[in-house]
């Protein structure tokens, strides 16, 4: 009996649990950037304190606001920002560029007031476009108080991991993000002083890591976001309230690598449609990748559902093509109608460089 009892708690201590690496977490998800598909995850449409990255937004619009090269000249709407910063002072003149290293390298809540007050006005403001912006993405359920992420006063910012991810998503789109989000450590001087910061991101020591951000109150405690390149399979780990938030997110990487390959499903160049209706060629614009496992490749299967437009006119979309795994929805993809106008349009442009050719 004593060596039974023996060997079941050797099993209960020493086994390693299949979903070990995901315990620590309230919230997860594991998404394919290139599709949006959800690949694990856990509660990740339960909305929580997110804490600092909040910041992810915050970058977003500051990159749209096409204001980059910038100077900010620092005001007096930083003295109310505290606990993570940069330490920038009341008169210090910095690009917008520069503050926005600041903010997604250190988390700096001082550079985060600063970065709603001159793209907006004002923080308000600011926050209305978070809001708006979020809406325009899909981020159901996700609002913004402020753009920092701090909590005080129950005045927080909520969302999910799966909001987080879209997130994500969108701003990987930009190259300016990107870059920041990939940066390790970064210097700028100001007429001030000169910094040196080094990214609060520990996961960039792994080469396939490609940019992230971090966050941590007492009310969220840590969260965190990161992306992926894993021979070309790109994912997104989103973790809420996790103590174990590296962890979780090196071990959703592994489990993925060895699961899934990036298969290209949709080929932008031999896409085809045979409709009656319309005469001129129908085109999408841009390849769809997924990742898939081996067998799931084989049951991939896509729907062509199309609008029979009167009065289309050249790049007009005219439908859809969905994608889908057996019977199950994964994503769509616009299509786009091409008139023989525009096809000539591309043939006489080769044809002027051809005689350009010939004449030189």
């Amino acid at each position: 009996m004593k060596k039974l009892l023996v060997l079941i708690l050797f099993f209960i201590i020493f086994i390693p649990n299949a979903n070990a690496s995901t315990n620590s977490a309230n919230e997860y998800i594991l998404m394919d950037m290139s599709s949006g598909r959800i690949l694990e995850g856990k509660d990740y449409n339960n909305p929580r304190l997110i804490a600092s990255i909040t910041k992810i937004m915050t970058c977003v619009l500051a990159i749209e606001s096409n204001r980059l090269d910038e100077i900010v000249v620092i005001d007096e709407s930083i003295l109310k920002a505290y606990g993570s910063g940069i330490y920038i002072q009341v008169g210090e003149e910095i690009t917008l560029r520069d503050l926005l290293y600041g903010l997604m390298l250190r988390s700096g809540n001082d550079a985060a007031v600063m970065i709603a007050t001159f793209v907006s006005n004002s923080e308000e403001e600011f926050v209305k476009k978070m809001n708006q912006k979020a809406k325009e993405i899909g981020m159901k359920n996700t609002i913004f108080t402020n753009s920092s992420g701090l909590d005080e006063n129950d005045k927080g910012n909520y969302s999910t991991a799966y909001d987080m991810a879209l997130l994500t998503k969108y701003a990987m789109e930009y190259e300016e993000y990107r870059k920041i989000v990939s940066t390790t450590k970064y210097k700028v001087k100001t007429n001030y002083k000169t910094y040196i910061w080094y990214n609060k991101n520990k996961l960039l020591k792994y080469n396939y890591i490609t940019g992230g951000k971090t966050g941590y109150t007492k009310k969220a405690g840590r969260t965190l976001v990161s992306s992926a390149d894993i021979n070309n399979l790109k994912l997104i780990v989103v973790t809420l309230k996790d103590e174990d938030d590296w962890n979780t997110h090196i071990d959703l990487y592994k489990k993925a690598k060895d699961k899934y390959d990036i298969y290209k499903v949709l080929d932008k160049k031999d896409f085809e449609v045979k409709e009656e209706y319309y005469k001129d060629k129908l085109i999408i614009k841009q390849d769809f990748y997924m990742a898939l496992t081996k067998d799931e490749a084989k049951k991939v299967n896509t729907k062509i559902k199309l609008e029979k437009i009167k009065d289309y006119k050249n790049d007009d979309i005219v439908g859809i093509c969905e994608i889908y795994i057996d019977n199950n929805y994964i994503n769509s993809v616009d299509i786009y109608i091409e008139t023989k106008e525009k096809i000539k349009e591309h043939k006489n442009i080769f044809q002027r460089i051809l005689e350009m050719i010939k004449f030189w």
